[in-house]
């Protein structure tokens, strides 16, 4: 959280210092609107702090401090991040933008006059994944899809599963494994200049920012990894290079938008994968018990293996 204090314009961070310690805690979002009242996501619920019994409404004067911050004072450095409509900062947090954008030749340039802000607080949370571990390692790491809605922990899993397969368990008698990490949007990882934010094992290399379909090819040919970690996989292109990784003897664990194994089977670009039997587990997750429960963990027939909910 201190990474975030750092950006923000000081009187949203007054208003967050006015948190208990254990509200700050459960902060998942901030979201800074010009002329609308400051919102606060806790434990994904949302809060509109008040100052003087009003709600606090944001400036356009702290939304240009806002900018300055991330920037540095220097718009020409945040040139590539505004095209992507996100800023990663130290940590590996992840501020969100939207304002108006700016195309050329049908693809979006730059974003300006920036009016929103979605700073989505990046949560490490270590253990997390342990209870899959008996379901995925069977002498080898099983190619996974992890299932689940917005705001499921999908990406919080997908973390904590790379850092364990890249450390290894010796309590389990498993190896480490070389894992490449494919980060499109600067989530599993949050990278901040190449280098990741995020425990994640030193046997981890990371291509930051780097469209999924051709980043698992670069893996493939470059970097010899054992397992390829994905995040929101969708698109055509997506499910080819998926299927040219495991063809070149490959592990891929990957997460998917959707609320059941049924979705999977509804989506063109995906169901050949889910059919074929590319995937041995599919980890179904919701919010049941907060984010990263365990709904259920099926194997690539759609049987049942395991239904218990899990934290």
């Amino acid at each position: 959280m201190e990474e975030v204090l750092r950006v923000l314009p000081e009187g949203v961070k007054r208003i967050i210092n006015h948190y208990s310690e254990s509200e700050r805690v459960a902060i998942e979002e901030i979201r800074i609107r010009i002329n609308r009242p400051l919102e606060i996501m806790i434990s994904s619920k949302p809060d509109f702090p008040k100052l003087d019994g009003r709600d606090y409404v944001v400036s356009k004067d702290e939304a240009a401090q806002m900018i300055n911050k991330l920037s540095q004072y220097s718009l020409y450095a945040l040139e590539e991040e505004l095209k992507k409509g996100y800023i990663t900062i130290q940590g590996g947090h992840r501020v969100g933008l939207a304002g108006k954008v700016v195309t050329a030749n049908g693809h979006v340039k730059a974003i300006r006059d920036i009016a929103s802000f979605n700073i989505r607080i990046a949560k490490q949370k270590l253990g997390i994944a342990g209870p899959l571990v008996s379901y995925l390692y069977a002498g080898g790491w099983m190619n996974t899809i992890i299932l689940g809605p917005p705001q499921t922990g999908k990406t919080t899993m997908l973390r904590d599963l790379t850092r364990i397969m890249a450390e290894g368990d010796e309590r389990r008698r498993i190896p480490s494994s070389k894992v490449g990490i494919v980060d499109e949007r600067s989530e599993i990882a949050g990278c901040v200049h190449g280098i990741p934010q995020h425990r994640l094992g030193h046997r981890v290399d990371v291509l930051d920012a780097c469209p999924k379909a051709e980043g698992m090819m670069m893996m493939v040919r470059s970097m010899s990894p054992d397992i390829i970690v994905v995040d929101e996989i969708g698109r055509p292109e997506d499910s080819e290079a998926i299927s040219e990784a495991v063809n070149a003897g490959i592990h891929l664990v990957v997460t998917v938008h959707g609320q059941s194994i049924d979705d999977l089977y509804r989506r063109p670009s995906i169901q050949g994968l889910v059919r074929s039997g590319v995937f041995d587990r599919i980890v179904e997750l919701s919010r049941a018990d907060g984010p990263g429960t365990i709904k259920a963990i099926k194997d690539k027939s759609g049987r049942e293996i395991r239904r218990k909910k899990v934290m």
